[in-house]
């Protein structure tokens, strides 16, 4: 019994596969001009397309660039102010201890204090707002990436498809 279905299976796959190998040549003798010219315009708007992905995966390559460059420079001013708040504190204490808790000089550390908090906090948000960014900006990046490589599949296939329109194979 399984020899029976495993030879029915056999002489079922050959046929197809003749079927499929005969019926090869008969669609590459169909190539009319009409189709070799829609070749050539779709690997000339594959090559526009590709030109434009490229163009965009650059900008966003540039805006990625860009965007790091802020973040760093928002890490530096975040860095500088978190050390002017530790020194601002430890100025306090010396104040508070030296000339009381509401001295002059205690009430002046106590507004820088809060002036440097403000401003770190500032720098987060903004460290925060360009990691957003780039992350945003690399997933642009990758799309018109992966648009880039469809595109040259398209180029190729086309270029295929012209190759056995003009050549009959």
């Amino acid at each position: 019994m399984n020899a029976i279905l495993q030879l029915r299976r056999s002489v079922l796959t050959l046929a197809f596969f003749g079927l499929v190998a005969g019926s090869a040549p008969l669609r590459a003798q169909d190539a009319s001009p009409q189709d070799i010219h829609n070749d050539k315009k779709d690997i000339r708007q594959d090559k526009k397309d590709l030109a434009k992905d490229r163009a965009d995966r650059n900008a966003d390559q540039r805006d990625i660039n860009h965007d790091k460059r802020d973040l760093s420079k928002d890490r530096v001013d975040r860095n500088a102010d978190q050390r002017d708040i530790n020194h601002d504190k430890s100025q306090l204490r010396r104040d508070d201890a030296k000339y009381g808790v509401n001295s002059f000089q205690a009430r002046t550390d106590r507004k820088d204090l809060h002036a440097d908090r403000v401003d770190r906090n500032k720098d987060q948000r903004d460290i925060n707002k360009d990691k957003t960014d780039l992350m945003v900006d690399r997933k642009d990046r990758n799309k018109d990436q992966k648009d880039i490589n469809k595109d040259k599949r398209d180029l190729r296939k086309d270029r295929k498809d012209l190759r056995a329109d003009r050549h009959g194979k």
